[in-house]
Protein backbone atom coordinates (compact mmCIF):
# COMPACT_ATOMS: atom_id res chain seq x y z
CA UNK A 1 0.00 0.00 0.00
CA UNK A 2 1.67 3.22 -1.17
CA UNK A 3 1.57 5.72 1.70
CA UNK A 4 2.59 9.30 2.43
CA UNK A 5 3.37 10.12 6.07
CA UNK A 6 3.52 13.70 7.38
CA UNK A 7 5.96 14.39 10.21
CA UNK A 8 4.58 17.55 11.83
CA UNK A 9 7.18 17.91 14.58
CA UNK A 10 7.42 21.64 13.73
CA UNK A 11 3.82 22.17 12.65
CA UNK A 12 2.45 22.52 9.15
CA UNK A 13 1.21 25.28 6.84
CA UNK A 14 -0.04 25.39 3.27
CA UNK A 15 3.22 26.61 1.75
CA UNK A 16 5.24 24.08 3.79
CA UNK A 17 2.99 21.27 2.55
CA UNK A 18 3.36 22.21 -1.12
CA UNK A 19 7.12 22.69 -0.71
CA UNK A 20 7.47 19.26 0.94
CA UNK A 21 5.56 17.61 -1.91
CA UNK A 22 7.96 19.22 -4.39
CA UNK A 23 10.90 18.09 -2.27
CA UNK A 24 9.70 14.48 -2.24
CA UNK A 25 9.58 14.37 -6.03
CA UNK A 26 6.34 15.86 -7.37
CA UNK A 27 7.24 17.67 -10.63
CA UNK A 28 7.05 21.44 -10.23
CA UNK A 29 5.93 22.53 -13.70
CA UNK A 30 2.53 20.73 -13.89
CA UNK A 31 1.62 22.08 -10.46
CA UNK A 32 2.59 25.64 -11.32
CA UNK A 33 0.72 25.34 -14.62
CA UNK A 34 -2.42 24.24 -12.78
CA UNK A 35 -2.14 27.16 -10.37
CA UNK A 36 -1.54 29.57 -13.27
CA UNK A 37 -4.74 28.34 -14.96
CA UNK A 38 -6.74 29.85 -12.08
CA UNK A 39 -5.95 33.28 -13.51
CA UNK A 40 -4.67 34.79 -10.26
CA UNK A 41 -2.11 37.65 -10.22
CA UNK A 42 0.59 35.66 -8.45
CA UNK A 43 4.16 34.54 -9.08
CA UNK A 44 5.65 31.45 -7.41
CA UNK A 45 9.34 30.71 -6.99
CA UNK A 46 10.60 27.31 -5.80
CA UNK A 47 14.02 27.19 -4.17
CA UNK A 48 16.27 24.70 -2.41
CA UNK A 49 17.20 26.00 1.05
CA UNK A 50 18.84 24.93 4.29
CA UNK A 51 16.53 25.35 7.27
CA UNK A 52 17.96 24.58 10.70
CA UNK A 53 20.37 22.04 9.25
CA UNK A 54 17.76 20.39 6.99
CA UNK A 55 18.09 20.44 3.20
CA UNK A 56 14.58 21.45 2.17
CA UNK A 57 12.45 23.09 -0.50
CA UNK A 58 10.74 26.42 0.09
CA UNK A 59 8.20 28.27 -2.03
CA UNK A 60 7.83 32.03 -2.27
CA UNK A 61 4.52 33.47 -3.49
CA UNK A 62 4.43 37.06 -4.73
CA UNK A 63 0.98 38.66 -4.90
CA UNK A 64 -0.58 42.13 -4.66
CA UNK A 65 -2.15 43.19 -1.38
CA UNK A 66 -5.94 43.03 -1.36
CA UNK A 67 -8.76 44.43 0.74
CA UNK A 68 -11.16 41.80 -0.63
CA UNK A 69 -12.44 39.04 1.66
CA UNK A 70 -13.78 36.09 -0.29
CA UNK A 71 -16.70 33.77 0.47
CA UNK A 72 -16.74 30.04 -0.23
CA UNK A 73 -18.72 30.66 -3.44
CA UNK A 74 -15.94 32.97 -4.68
CA UNK A 75 -13.32 30.29 -4.04
CA UNK A 76 -15.44 27.67 -5.77
CA UNK A 77 -15.76 29.94 -8.83
CA UNK A 78 -11.96 30.43 -8.98
CA UNK A 79 -11.34 26.68 -8.82
CA UNK A 80 -14.05 25.99 -11.42
CA UNK A 81 -12.34 28.13 -14.05
CA UNK A 82 -8.95 26.47 -13.66
CA UNK A 83 -7.54 23.67 -15.79
CA UNK A 84 -7.61 21.10 -12.99
CA UNK A 85 -8.62 17.46 -13.26
CA UNK A 86 -11.90 16.51 -11.53
CA UNK A 87 -10.01 14.77 -8.72
CA UNK A 88 -7.70 17.76 -8.19
CA UNK A 89 -10.60 20.23 -8.14
CA UNK A 90 -12.60 17.98 -5.82
CA UNK A 91 -9.76 17.75 -3.31
CA UNK A 92 -9.16 21.52 -3.35
CA UNK A 93 -12.90 22.12 -2.84
CA UNK A 94 -13.03 19.64 0.03
CA UNK A 95 -10.14 21.42 1.75
CA UNK A 96 -11.80 24.83 1.40
CA UNK A 97 -15.17 23.49 2.50
CA UNK A 98 -13.54 21.97 5.55
CA UNK A 99 -12.07 25.40 6.33
CA UNK A 100 -15.48 27.01 5.84
CA UNK A 101 -17.16 24.52 8.18
CA UNK A 102 -14.53 25.21 10.86
CA UNK A 103 -14.83 28.99 10.52
CA UNK A 104 -18.61 28.76 10.62
CA UNK A 105 -18.48 26.70 13.80
CA UNK A 106 -16.09 29.16 15.45
CA UNK A 107 -18.13 32.25 14.58
CA UNK A 108 -21.59 30.69 14.89
CA UNK A 109 -22.70 31.62 11.36
CA UNK A 110 -23.84 29.70 8.27
CA UNK A 111 -21.09 28.35 6.04
CA UNK A 112 -22.04 30.59 3.11
CA UNK A 113 -21.62 33.70 5.27
CA UNK A 114 -18.04 32.90 6.22
CA UNK A 115 -15.55 35.56 5.11
CA UNK A 116 -12.22 33.97 4.30
CA UNK A 117 -9.57 36.39 5.51
CA UNK A 118 -6.03 34.97 5.49
CA UNK A 119 -7.15 31.65 3.97
CA UNK A 120 -9.00 33.46 1.17
CA UNK A 121 -5.93 35.48 0.19
CA UNK A 122 -4.20 34.79 -3.10
CA UNK A 123 -1.25 32.95 -1.54
CA UNK A 124 -3.50 30.60 0.42
CA UNK A 125 -5.57 29.80 -2.67
CA UNK A 126 -2.34 28.98 -4.50
CA UNK A 127 -1.10 26.84 -1.59
CA UNK A 128 -4.30 24.78 -1.37
CA UNK A 129 -4.83 24.37 -5.11
CA UNK A 130 -1.14 23.51 -5.55
CA UNK A 131 -1.24 20.95 -2.72
CA UNK A 132 -4.35 19.33 -4.23
CA UNK A 133 -2.67 19.06 -7.65
CA UNK A 134 0.59 17.76 -6.16
CA UNK A 135 -1.17 15.15 -4.01
CA UNK A 136 -3.05 13.90 -7.05
CA UNK A 137 0.14 13.71 -9.12
CA UNK A 138 2.00 11.86 -6.37
CA UNK A 139 -0.46 8.97 -6.68
CA UNK A 140 -0.38 7.56 -3.15
CA UNK A 141 -3.20 5.46 -1.72
CA UNK A 142 -3.09 6.41 1.94
CA UNK A 143 -2.07 9.32 4.17
CA UNK A 144 -0.92 9.15 7.77
CA UNK A 145 0.48 11.79 10.11
CA UNK A 146 2.38 12.16 13.34
CA UNK A 147 0.99 14.16 16.23
CA UNK A 148 0.93 17.84 15.35
CA UNK A 149 2.95 20.65 16.97
CA UNK A 150 0.81 23.77 17.10
CA UNK A 151 3.03 26.11 19.15
CA UNK A 152 1.84 28.35 21.97
CA UNK A 153 1.30 31.97 22.93
CA UNK A 154 -0.74 34.29 20.73
CA UNK A 155 -0.95 35.31 17.07
CA UNK A 156 -2.26 38.49 15.43
CA UNK A 157 -4.70 37.92 12.56
CA UNK A 158 -7.63 39.64 10.84
CA UNK A 159 -9.81 39.10 13.93
CA UNK A 160 -7.20 40.59 16.30
CA UNK A 161 -4.96 38.84 18.82
CA UNK A 162 -5.83 35.15 19.10
CA UNK A 163 -4.49 32.27 21.21
CA UNK A 164 -2.39 29.55 19.62
CA UNK A 165 -3.76 27.36 18.21
CA UNK A 166 -6.12 29.87 16.58
CA UNK A 167 -9.80 28.96 17.04
CA UNK A 168 -10.26 27.75 13.45
CA UNK A 169 -7.09 25.65 13.68
CA UNK A 170 -8.26 24.11 16.94
CA UNK A 171 -11.64 23.33 15.37
CA UNK A 172 -9.97 21.65 12.40
CA UNK A 173 -7.75 19.59 14.72
CA UNK A 174 -10.61 18.11 16.77
CA UNK A 175 -9.71 14.48 17.47
CA UNK A 176 -6.12 14.94 16.26
CA UNK A 177 -3.27 14.22 18.73
CA UNK A 178 -1.24 17.36 19.43
CA UNK A 179 2.45 17.52 20.33
CA UNK A 180 3.86 19.64 23.16
CA UNK A 181 6.16 22.38 21.89
CA UNK A 182 7.92 25.23 23.72
CA UNK A 183 7.94 27.63 20.74
CA UNK A 184 5.88 30.78 21.37
CA UNK A 185 4.49 31.10 17.85
CA UNK A 186 1.84 29.73 15.50
CA UNK A 187 3.43 26.58 14.08
CA UNK A 188 0.28 25.14 12.49
CA UNK A 189 -1.95 27.39 10.39
CA UNK A 190 -5.61 26.83 9.46
CA UNK A 191 -4.53 26.14 5.88
CA UNK A 192 -2.06 23.47 6.94
CA UNK A 193 -4.54 21.92 9.37
CA UNK A 194 -7.25 21.83 6.69
CA UNK A 195 -5.04 20.07 4.13
CA UNK A 196 -3.81 17.61 6.74
CA UNK A 197 -7.21 16.66 8.17
CA UNK A 198 -8.81 16.37 4.73
CA UNK A 199 -6.45 13.63 3.53
CA UNK A 200 -5.05 11.91 6.64
CA UNK A 201 -6.87 8.81 7.86
CA UNK A 202 -4.53 7.63 10.63
CA UNK A 203 -2.50 9.46 13.27
CA UNK A 204 0.63 7.53 14.18
CA UNK A 205 4.10 8.82 15.00
CA UNK A 206 5.99 5.89 13.46
CA UNK A 207 4.13 3.91 10.75
CA UNK A 208 5.41 0.47 9.69
CA UNK A 209 6.64 1.98 6.46
CA UNK A 210 9.29 0.86 3.98
CA UNK A 211 10.61 4.30 3.01
CA UNK A 212 11.22 5.10 -0.65
CA UNK A 213 11.56 8.89 -0.63
CA UNK A 214 11.98 11.66 1.96
CA UNK A 215 11.16 15.34 1.57
CA UNK A 216 11.15 18.50 3.69
CA UNK A 217 9.13 21.65 3.17
CA UNK A 218 10.45 24.82 4.79
CA UNK A 219 8.37 27.57 6.34
CA UNK A 220 9.16 31.28 6.46
CA UNK A 221 10.02 31.62 10.16
CA UNK A 222 13.34 30.86 11.87
CA UNK A 223 13.58 29.40 15.40
CA UNK A 224 16.77 28.60 17.30
CA UNK A 225 15.24 25.63 19.12
CA UNK A 226 13.41 24.02 16.18
CA UNK A 227 13.88 23.88 12.39
CA UNK A 228 10.73 25.20 10.71
CA UNK A 229 10.13 22.29 8.34
CA UNK A 230 7.50 19.63 7.80
CA UNK A 231 8.79 16.20 6.80
CA UNK A 232 7.11 13.79 4.40
CA UNK A 233 7.94 10.12 3.90
CA UNK A 234 6.69 8.16 0.90
CA UNK A 235 6.84 4.39 1.02
CA UNK A 236 4.86 1.18 1.19
CA UNK A 237 2.90 -0.54 3.91
CA UNK A 238 2.09 -4.26 3.91
CA UNK A 239 -0.69 -4.91 1.41
CA UNK A 240 -3.45 -7.52 1.26
CA UNK A 241 -3.04 -10.72 -0.76
CA UNK A 242 -3.68 -10.13 -4.45
CA UNK A 243 -6.00 -12.56 -6.19
CA UNK A 244 -6.56 -13.17 -9.86
CA UNK A 245 -4.38 -10.38 -11.22
CA UNK A 246 -3.96 -10.98 -14.92
CA UNK A 247 -2.96 -9.01 -17.97
CA UNK A 248 -4.16 -5.42 -17.99
CA UNK A 249 -4.60 -5.31 -14.20
CA UNK A 250 -2.19 -3.70 -11.77
CA UNK A 251 -2.75 -4.17 -8.05
CA UNK A 252 -2.56 -0.94 -6.04
CA UNK A 253 -3.86 -1.60 -2.54
CA UNK A 254 -5.41 1.52 -1.02
CA UNK A 255 -6.85 2.74 2.25
CA UNK A 256 -10.48 1.92 2.86
CA UNK A 257 -13.03 4.27 4.34
CA UNK A 258 -12.50 2.64 7.73
CA UNK A 259 -8.79 3.24 8.20
CA UNK A 260 -9.43 5.67 11.06
CA UNK A 261 -11.97 3.44 12.79
CA UNK A 262 -11.67 0.90 15.58
CA UNK A 263 -10.81 -2.60 14.30
CA UNK A 264 -12.78 -5.53 15.71
CA UNK A 265 -12.24 -9.26 15.37
CA UNK A 266 -14.12 -10.69 12.43
CA UNK A 267 -15.67 -14.14 12.00
CA UNK A 268 -13.67 -16.43 9.79
CA UNK A 269 -13.29 -19.90 8.41
CA UNK A 270 -10.77 -22.12 10.25
CA UNK A 271 -7.54 -22.32 8.31
CA UNK A 272 -8.55 -19.61 5.84
CA UNK A 273 -8.17 -16.43 7.91
CA UNK A 274 -10.90 -13.87 8.36
CA UNK A 275 -13.92 -14.12 6.11
CA UNK A 276 -14.67 -10.39 6.31
CA UNK A 277 -12.93 -7.25 7.45
CA UNK A 278 -14.66 -5.52 10.36
CA UNK A 279 -14.70 -2.27 12.31
CA UNK A 280 -17.05 -0.02 14.25
CA UNK A 281 -18.40 3.40 13.30
CA UNK A 282 -20.92 5.94 14.62
CA UNK A 283 -24.35 6.51 13.08
CA UNK A 284 -26.00 9.91 13.59
CA UNK A 285 -29.70 10.24 12.74
CA UNK A 286 -32.38 12.91 12.94
CA UNK A 287 -35.98 13.15 11.68
CA UNK A 288 -36.76 16.21 9.53
CA UNK A 289 -40.20 17.35 8.35
CA UNK A 290 -40.17 21.14 8.43
CA UNK A 291 -37.32 22.32 6.18
CA UNK A 292 -37.01 22.68 2.39
CA UNK A 293 -35.37 19.88 0.46
CA UNK A 294 -32.53 22.11 -0.73
CA UNK A 295 -31.53 22.71 2.90
CA UNK A 296 -31.24 18.97 3.40
CA UNK A 297 -29.16 18.73 0.22
CA UNK A 298 -26.88 21.53 1.38
CA UNK A 299 -26.42 19.83 4.76
CA UNK A 300 -25.45 16.61 2.97
CA UNK A 301 -22.77 18.49 0.98
CA UNK A 302 -21.36 20.06 4.17
CA UNK A 303 -21.29 16.69 5.94
CA UNK A 304 -19.36 15.02 3.12
CA UNK A 305 -16.97 17.99 2.95
CA UNK A 306 -16.29 17.63 6.69
CA UNK A 307 -15.29 13.97 6.37
CA UNK A 308 -18.46 11.88 6.71
CA UNK A 309 -17.96 8.32 5.51
CA UNK A 310 -21.50 8.25 4.10
CA UNK A 311 -24.69 10.33 4.25
CA UNK A 312 -28.18 9.31 3.14
CA UNK A 313 -31.86 10.10 3.60
CA UNK A 314 -34.86 7.81 4.09
CA UNK A 315 -38.45 8.97 3.44
CA UNK A 316 -40.79 8.57 6.45
CA UNK A 317 -44.31 9.55 7.55
CA UNK A 318 -44.25 11.62 10.75
CA UNK A 319 -46.87 12.80 13.22
CA UNK A 320 -49.91 14.67 11.92
CA UNK A 321 -49.32 12.81 8.64
CA UNK A 322 -46.43 15.08 7.62
CA UNK A 323 -43.98 13.57 5.10
CA UNK A 324 -40.37 13.78 6.23
CA UNK A 325 -36.94 12.19 5.97
CA UNK A 326 -34.43 10.57 8.27
CA UNK A 327 -31.02 12.16 7.72
CA UNK A 328 -28.37 9.54 8.52
CA UNK A 329 -24.60 10.01 8.76
CA UNK A 330 -21.87 7.39 9.10
CA UNK A 331 -18.66 8.65 10.69
CA UNK A 332 -15.44 7.73 12.43
CA UNK A 333 -14.87 8.71 16.07
CA UNK A 334 -12.63 11.67 15.18
CA UNK A 335 -15.33 13.49 13.19
CA UNK A 336 -18.29 12.72 15.44
CA UNK A 337 -18.64 16.08 17.20
CA UNK A 338 -17.90 18.15 14.08
CA UNK A 339 -20.56 16.35 12.03
CA UNK A 340 -23.10 16.54 14.83
CA UNK A 341 -22.51 20.29 14.99
CA UNK A 342 -23.14 20.61 11.25
CA UNK A 343 -26.46 18.74 11.55
CA UNK A 344 -27.63 20.98 14.39
CA UNK A 345 -26.58 24.16 12.61
CA UNK A 346 -27.81 23.41 9.10
CA UNK A 347 -31.09 21.62 9.86
CA UNK A 348 -32.12 23.36 13.12
CA UNK A 349 -33.18 19.96 14.43
CA UNK A 350 -34.03 19.60 18.11
CA UNK A 351 -32.26 16.28 18.59
CA UNK A 352 -29.86 13.75 17.10
CA UNK A 353 -29.71 10.05 17.84
CA UNK A 354 -26.28 8.46 17.94
CA UNK A 355 -25.24 4.84 18.20
CA UNK A 356 -22.27 2.64 17.40
CA UNK A 357 -22.56 0.24 14.51
CA UNK A 358 -20.44 -2.83 13.87
CA UNK A 359 -19.58 -3.32 10.22
CA UNK A 360 -18.53 -6.38 8.24
CA UNK A 361 -17.00 -5.55 4.88
CA UNK A 362 -15.45 -7.26 1.92
CA UNK A 363 -11.70 -7.42 1.95
CA UNK A 364 -10.63 -4.81 -0.58
CA UNK A 365 -7.81 -3.25 -2.52
CA UNK A 366 -7.32 -0.68 -5.26
CA UNK A 367 -6.28 -1.82 -8.72
CA UNK A 368 -5.73 -0.17 -12.07
CA UNK A 369 -7.23 -1.76 -15.19
CA UNK A 370 -5.39 -0.95 -18.41
CA UNK A 371 -7.92 -0.26 -21.19
CA UNK A 372 -7.65 1.01 -24.76
CA UNK A 373 -8.60 4.45 -23.37
CA UNK A 374 -5.84 4.36 -20.77
CA UNK A 375 -5.63 3.30 -17.12
CA UNK A 376 -8.82 3.23 -15.00
CA UNK A 377 -8.72 3.01 -11.23
CA UNK A 378 -11.02 0.41 -9.66
CA UNK A 379 -11.87 -1.11 -6.28
CA UNK A 380 -11.77 -4.88 -5.96
CA UNK A 381 -13.53 -6.61 -3.07
CA UNK A 382 -13.77 -10.27 -2.10
CA UNK A 383 -14.45 -12.83 0.59
CA UNK A 384 -12.47 -16.03 0.97
CA UNK A 385 -13.35 -18.49 -1.78
CA UNK A 386 -15.57 -16.08 -3.75
CA UNK A 387 -15.22 -14.29 -7.07
CA UNK A 388 -13.99 -10.70 -6.67
CA UNK A 389 -16.33 -7.77 -7.27
CA UNK A 390 -14.77 -4.95 -9.32
CA UNK A 391 -16.14 -1.39 -9.29
CA UNK A 392 -14.56 1.24 -11.58
CA UNK A 393 -13.94 4.72 -10.15
CA UNK A 394 -16.48 7.26 -11.36
CA UNK A 395 -14.00 10.11 -12.02
CA UNK A 396 -11.89 8.08 -14.43
CA UNK A 397 -14.91 6.65 -16.25
CA UNK A 398 -16.63 10.05 -16.49
CA UNK A 399 -13.48 11.57 -17.98
CA UNK A 400 -13.29 8.83 -20.62
CA UNK A 401 -17.00 9.09 -21.43
CA UNK A 402 -16.75 12.86 -21.87
CA UNK A 403 -13.52 12.76 -23.89
CA UNK A 404 -14.62 10.02 -26.30
CA UNK A 405 -18.37 10.71 -26.48
CA UNK A 406 -19.27 7.31 -25.04
CA UNK A 407 -22.12 6.49 -22.67
CA UNK A 408 -20.89 6.25 -19.09
CA UNK A 409 -22.58 2.87 -18.62
CA UNK A 410 -20.66 1.53 -21.62
CA UNK A 411 -17.35 2.66 -20.13
CA UNK A 412 -18.18 0.85 -16.88
CA UNK A 413 -19.12 -2.30 -18.81
CA UNK A 414 -15.92 -2.31 -20.89
CA UNK A 415 -13.67 -1.72 -17.86
CA UNK A 416 -15.23 -4.60 -15.93
CA UNK A 417 -15.10 -6.88 -18.97
CA UNK A 418 -11.45 -5.95 -19.56
CA UNK A 419 -10.68 -6.92 -15.98
CA UNK A 420 -12.44 -10.28 -16.39
CA UNK A 421 -10.68 -10.99 -19.69
CA UNK A 422 -7.29 -10.17 -18.14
Amino acid sequence: MRTLHFDCFSGISGDMTLAALFDVGVPVEPVLAGIASLGLPIKIDVEKVNKGGFAATQIFVEFPQEDEHRHLADIEAILARGNLTPSQRDLALRIFRRLAVAEAAVHGIPVDEVHFHEVGALDSIADIAGAAIAIDLLGVDRFTSSSVAVGSGTVTCAHGVMPVPAPATAELLRGVPLRACPIKAELTTPTGAAILTTVVTEWVDAPALTIERIGHGAGRMEYCALPKVVGVLVGTLPSPVTRGVGRGVRAEPSATDCSALTPNPSPGVPGEGRLYDADTAWVLETNLDDIPGEIVGYAIERLFAAGALDVWTTPIQMKKHRPGVILSVLTADANLDVLEGIIFRETQTFGIRRHRAERHKLKREAITVETSWGPVRCKRGWTEGSEPIVTPEYDDCARIASTHGIALAEVYRVVVQTYKNG
